[in-house]
């Protein structure tokens, strides 16, 4: 899918969800929608869509627009709890595809910058009284697949810094993610949810073992800043992961189990 024109927004981008779920939740909901930075990287190209947008930062900033006022919306619609996925933050922590995007052309701390950028864009003017607001940073999960291999620690500072978030949920379920150390950098009124279970694999986690990952996070982290989930979704397309459904149940069992161990 390339963007071939200017972008005009032509409805709401979760206006049908939030109607369902305000009628059939037993309580509140989370809302997610896609961080504006998932998009030029990999729906720009070069001789179609330059010639509406000159650069990726010009198509970046039109995108943003649109993410921003999908935002607000949710906010007039009494949602609580609002969550950007941000897969392309990946690129930054990853050799191959920061030698990808400089064969974009992209200089690739330039490019994270800007991504953070128009990120807090979204956020910015948004009423924060009785809203949570979450970001999370995935490394691909359609079909229990992956693409990005690489710690948190080139983007920690800035990105945990300097993004106007009240939480983090963070991929922690493989070596591919690295170790606890980047969280460092987490500022002390931000709260971290630590995806250490896999959504990709049907094999079970053990507590005992969540239980020593959850301590060792603590030592960054401090533990009532700390929370549990799994890596993240289930099913990033209709096609879902390698899961049966009992065995999703069965991991989602466990957070809770382990969540209770943990926080009471």
């Amino acid at each position: 899918m390339v963007v071939a024109g200017v972008l005009r927004q032509q409805r709401r981008l979760t206006g049908e969800q939030v109607s369902f779920l305000k009628d059939h939740s037993p309580g509140p909901f989370k809302m997610t929608l896609p961080s504006p930075n998932q998009f030029p990287a990999i729906n720009y190209k070069a001789g179609v869509t330059d010639q509406f947008y000159p650069t990726r930062s010009h198509l970046l900033r039109d995108i943003t627009g649109i993410i921003k006022a999908e935002i607000q919306a949710l906010v007039a619609d009494g949602v609580p709890y609002i969550q950007l996925d941000a897969p392309r933050y990946s690129y930054y922590v990853d050799p191959r595809w920061r030698r990808h995007l400089r064969d974009l052309g992209e200089d690739p701390e330039a490019s994270f910058q800007e991504a953070v950028a128009a990120d807090n864009a979204c956020l910015e003017g948004v009423p924060r009284e009785g809203l949570a607001c979450a970001m999370h940073i995935c490394r691909g999960n359609n079909q229990s697949k992956w693409y990005a291999d690489g710690g948190y620690e080139p983007i920690a500072e800035l990105l945990f810094g300097t993004l106007q978030v009240d939480r983090f949920l963070l991929e922690y379920d493989t070596q591919r993610a690295g170790t606890f150390e980047p969280l460092r950098f987490m500022p002390p009124d931000k709260t971290v949810v630590l995806g250490l279970i896999s959504t990709k694999t049907p094999d079970l986690e053990s507590s005992d073992s969540l239980l020593r990952r959850i301590d060792e996070a603590s030592r960054y982290v401090s533990p009532d800043r700390l929370a549990l989930g799994p890596q993240c979704g289930f099913a990033s397309t209709a096609a879902g992961n390698l899961l049966t459904e009992d065995q999703q149940w069965r991991k989602l069992e466990l957070v809770v189990e382990t969540t209770r161990k943990v926080w009471g």
